[in-house]
């Protein structure tokens, strides 16, 4: 498809102009017949998004009322080439921004012919937390803050950085504005718009404090579906870079120098959080995160201790510590939160190739259910 040059940020469907009408061809004046892209995610990296289409004879609109599906395990590193079958089970339905019409994006996990979970699926074990009557009573809310870098294809280097070298330092870029600011703009705003289309519950983006650095924000959304959204803006996000001809990096720290890592901060709140006297409950919440910190540190992303380094905005790897407008603390307050005697807390640890299923599940179960000893 199109190319992202190294110092552009426009793209586009090549020149054929037959190509880019059939790519946009909408189905619904000629067959009631729609297309569901069922995404799953594989056995590869932690970032591994796999998909593929089916046809529906009509439009659906639970994802109950869907079809179970099947791939080839053997060929994602999940299954083993004697038994490959492995099921998709559909989870969470939303529009599709590059079909359009009735047609949908299907969320899934994943299972054994036999039923069982997949060692990858996360979702499963998430499910149970948020589904235990102690959780689903206090209304988690989620938002979480996705960063992820924009490289060129075939040089795996920053968009707008020279080759090979580094640009100008890190401080004019944060919420940047110019074409030596910011750099694949055009991406990030079509991907915004596409997840609003999806009905994603995307609340905002921004350009982040080094070159060709983003985030966009997903939230507030309530227990499992933040991670459900979280995920599938992922995949809507490669799907876009796949079109500009960039690539989408969830390193935390893919450039080795003096630039501000890449995280998922996670902002958390419940139901009493949010209600009067709720800050007492927000500190005891934070007291047994910090008892907690290593178990949550081991899932809480791949490389992450490339990150918190206890500079550039973070704080040190292997110590927790809270504060109220701390931006190098483990858990930041609000000072509106301090204010108001309620609210919610960020968490500031979780690396940006965290997997959401894990990180708000973990974060409700420590918060809602475990009891130290």
């Amino acid at each position: 498809m199109g190319e992202v040059s190294q110092n552009s940020s426009s793209f586009k469907l090549p020149g054929n102009s037959l190509l880019a009408d059939l790519v946009s061809l909408d189905l619904s004046d000629s067959t009631e017949k729609v297309i569901a892209e069922y995404i799953w995610i594989g056995g590869g990296s932690c970032m591994d998004l796999r998909s593929k289409a089916r046809t529906l004879p009509g439009p659906v609109s639970h994802p109950q009322k869907l079809p179970k599906w099947n791939y080839d395990g053997s060929s994602t590193g999940q299954a083993s080439g004697e038994d490959s079958e492995v099921i998709l089970y559909p989870q969470a339905i939303f529009k599709d921004p590059f079909r359009r019409g009735n047609n949908i994006l299907v969320m899934c996990d994943t299972y054994t012919s036999a039923g069982e979970p997949l060692s990858t699926n996360t979702r499963c074990n998430a499910a149970k937390i948020f589904n235990d009557s102690r959780v689903v009573a206090e209304e988690p809310w989620f938002g979480i803050e996705q960063e992820y870098n924009l490289l060129q294809k075939d040089f795996r280097w920053p968009i707008g950085w020279p080759a090979g070298s580094n640009p100008a330092p890190q401080g004019a870029y944060y919420c940047g504005v110019g074409a030596d600011k910011v750099f694949g703009r055009d991406i990030v705003d079509a991907h915004y718009k596409a997840c609003l289309y999806a009905g994603i519950n995307i609340c905002g983006i921004n350009s982040e404090v080094a070159p060709s650095q983003y985030e966009f924000q997903v939230g507030t959304v309530t227990g499992i579906a933040a991670a459900d959204e979280v995920w599938v803006a992922r995949y809507i996000l490669e799907r876009v870079a796949e079109i500009a001809g960039a690539i989408v990096s969830y390193d935390p720290e893919p450039v080795h120098g003096d630039w501000n890592g890449t995280g998922a901060h996670t902002n958390f709140s419940t139901k009493s959080m949010r209600n009067n006297g709720g800050y007492e409950l927000i500190r005891k919440a934070i007291d047994k995160l910090g008892m907690r910190h290593k178990e949550h540190l081991a899932v809480y992303g791949e490389g992450n201790e490339r990150r918190l380094t206890g500079r550039c905005e973070t704080a040190d790897f292997n110590t927790f510590v809270w504060g109220v407008g701390n931006r190098a603390a483990s858990i930041r307050v609000g000072r509106d939160t301090e204010k108001a005697g309620k609210g919610y807390f960020e968490d500031r640890r979780p690396a940006s190739n965290m997997d959401p299923y894990v990180v708000t599940s973990m974060i409700a179960e420590t918060t809602l259910l475990w009891e130290p000893a």
